[in-house]
């Protein structure tokens, strides 16, 4: 039997530097590139840092501070046995601004990492200088969608409730060397970006990383918590944290595709979202618009940054 791959694999080199930070009472594996004002950026599930490996360069060419995070439980970062409430994940992501020297930073999260950002900028507020969400709802937003159109975004959100058994579903997504995983990428994704060169690698090297130790197991409590708190007095609390319009310009970029956060839904975030904000849509992408349209997603990006606040240099 193959032994599980060491969490160190996640360090995938590159252009970038790899580096440890401790905040929060943990320790991040983040990779950094550039200098200029600081683009904090959010991996969603199932993936890690590495689905910045486009934006990275990119937003280092254009005069910025790019700094991609494996989040709380995934790749090279600790894999704690609690703290996948949204008040630590928030936590997490301001004290990593602040370890890395900096008083504010723009976030761009994609999914789980969009949701994340939408919810630092809400409690964090001075810590943020923008919100950038790809394929990602604002947190109440999609609660609100997955009750008022059960056979809609409700039935798109059928994983999150099969996360929520206990043991099994981290079973189900490692086995047979995480096939799950593969599986997820191929329906979440747009046709056009399966039959690509470049998806066969996506999938060995997140297959690999749901494979490390603790992940799969991490990576699910982010979703149980987010649904057992529902019916718990800090779900409550977290409800009001969220519940106010954020203070910042927010761009929302979504695929015309995408089958787990459907685009009414993420329009669905409009009460939420600061002035000079924008709502961009990509036709023939699914659920990864940074990694199936990286060049048109970091135009996007570097395009919005600039107006909010231009680059040194």
């Amino acid at each position: 039997m193959a032994l599980p791959p060491d969490p160190s694999t996640a360090r995938v080199p590159g252009p970038w530097a790899h580096r440890d930070v401790s905040a929060n009472g943990i320790r991040l594996h983040v990779a950094e590139l550039g200098d200029g004002p600081l683009v904090l950026l959010l991996h969603g599930f199932p993936e890690f840092w590495w689905s910045w490996r486009h934006q990275l360069p990119a937003l280092a060419e254009a005069g910025y501070r790019a700094v991609a995070v494996d989040l709380r439980g995934y790749g090279d970062s600790d894999k704690p046995p609690r703290g996948y409430d949204g008040f630590t994940l928030a936590g997490d992501v301001a004290g990593l601004v602040k370890a890395l020297g900096e008083t504010r930073a723009h976030l761009v999260g994609h999914a789980w990492g969009g949701m994340l950002a939408w919810t630092v900028g809400a409690m964090h507020p001075r810590l943020v200088a923008s919100v950038t969400a790809l394929a990602a709802a604002h947190p109440l937003a999609l609660r609100r969608a997955i009750r008022r159109d059960p056979r809609g975004q409700g039935r798109a959100s059928g994983h999150v409730f099969g996360f929520q058994l206990p043991v099994l579903p981290e079973r189900r997504l490692t086995k047979d060397g995480a096939a799950a995983v593969g599986a997820l990428f191929t329906s979440w994704s747009g046709p056009k970006w399966t039959v690509s060169p470049e998806f066969d690698e996506v999938v060995r090297r997140n297959r690999a990383a749901a494979l490390v130790p603790g992940v799969a197991h991490s990576a699910l409590e982010y979703y149980r918590w987010a649904v057992r708190s529902q019916l718990r007095s800090d779900g409550r609390r977290f409800t009001e944290a969220v519940d106010r319009r954020l203070e910042v310009p927010v761009l929302q970029v979504h695929g015309a595709l995408d089958p787990v956060v459907l685009e009414s839904t993420a329009a669905g975030s409009g009460r939420w979202v600061g002035p000079r904000s924008s709502f961009r849509v990509l036709p023939e992408v699914g659920h990864f618009p940074h990694e199936e349209a990286p060049h048109t997603t970091t135009k996007l990006i570097t395009g919005f940054l600039g107006r909010v606040q231009p680059a040194r240099g």
